[in-house]
């Protein structure tokens, strides 16, 4: 299978931390876009970078792909340094871009197969490798059709497909599932999982926070080129949300001033221009407490407090171009 490499690679004495960064830095002239921060991900984990457009992930996977050097800081790939180290690091990376770069002019199978050999790996290994990824990500049946043919959710499983014909110890994907409908990214995250249940170790950038919730063993949250948290999705949830999230929509132009009137009913409160969200303990108890101040919200709505809670009180709902 695709990770058997991987968890080989653990076996014998693969780093314990596959990327080390410490004061990380990154700059494009007078744009600092990442501004020291530190990382340790761990062989085997699912780690995940979330962020508001221009927050620097992009930034920090281009050095962690070994394609772009760092301004400042510490850096170790693999156990190697990317400075000297690039072409090593890069033959034992695979890397899943945002956008799908297959060759449109070859078939399924062979968009496997030439990628293969630009790892200088013999065409009967590739091919068989090929066999095997197109099995595992359940495009058999459409080996010999060419690209066009393929769904958004097929290309994208090909695109992930060729991004593990080397058997790489590190796994990149940057936004893996953007554009797809509901169904092919279910389809995408139960590969992901399998990946990671062989051994492979992941690391993500998403702004979808149920795949994030989903995937990541770790992630940490970036803004401004900082990391503003880490942990675990569990974690992040405990310390920076409330169990709970009351959320109450009242009649257009009203929930500024109905926000200070229950402010001392939740720990925060979020005014939003179609609804109030109240962050507490328990939702049901917030929620009759409001009844008994004589209010009656058009629609009222409890629900535990999620990820995207989290990053939005640490971000900012302010939208970032």
């Amino acid at each position: 299978m695709p990770g058997a490499t991987a968890a080989a690679a653990a076996a014998a004495g693969r780093p314990a931390s596959l990327i080390r960064a410490v004061g990380l830095r990154k700059t494009y002239g007078e744009v600092e876009a990442v501004r020291g921060i530190d990382l340790d991900v761990r062989s085997g984990e699912a780690f995940g970078f979330l962020g508001p457009n221009g927050a620097g992930k992009s930034s920090t996977m281009r050095m962690i792909a070994a394609v772009s050097p760092p301004s400042g800081g510490t850096l170790e790939i693999l156990g190697l340094d990317p400075a000297v180290d690039g072409p090593r690091i890069r033959a034992r990376l695979g890397v899943c871009p945002q956008e799908d770069t297959l060759d449109t002019e070859l078939t399924v199978r062979d968009n496997l197969v030439v990628y293969g050999r630009y790892f200088g790996l013999p065409r009967a290994e590739t091919r068989a490798r090929a066999d095997e990824l197109l099995g595992f990500f359940q495009l058999g049946e459409k080996a010999g059709a060419k690209v066009d043919d393929l769904s958004g959710g097929m290309k994208r499983r090909l695109t992930m497909a060729r991004s593990l014909i080397n058997r790489p110890d590190l796994l990149l994907l940057d936004e893996p599932t953007t554009g797809l409908d509901p169904q092919a990214r279910h389809t995408l995250w139960d590969r992901l999982f399998r990946l990671k249940q062989e051994g492979v170790t992941l690391v993500l950038t998403t702004h979808y926070m149920d795949e994030a919730e989903q995937l990541c063993d770790r992630l940490v949250v970036i803004d401004g080129g900082r990391i503003v948290a880490e942990g675990s999705p569990l974690e992040l949830i405990r310390r920076h949300s409330t169990r709970e999230v009351t959320e109450l929509r009242f009649g257009v132009g009203q929930h500024e001033e109905l926000g200070e009137r229950v402010s001392h009913l939740a720990e925060r409160v979020e005014v939003l221009p179609d609804r109030l969200l109240l962050y507490t303990a328990d939702g049901e108890e917030t929620l009759a407490r409001v009844t008994q101040l004589g209010l009656v919200p058009a629609a009222a709505l409890v629900r535990r407090s999620t990820l995207e809670d989290v990053f939005l009180h640490l971000t900012g709902r302010t939208l970032v171009e």
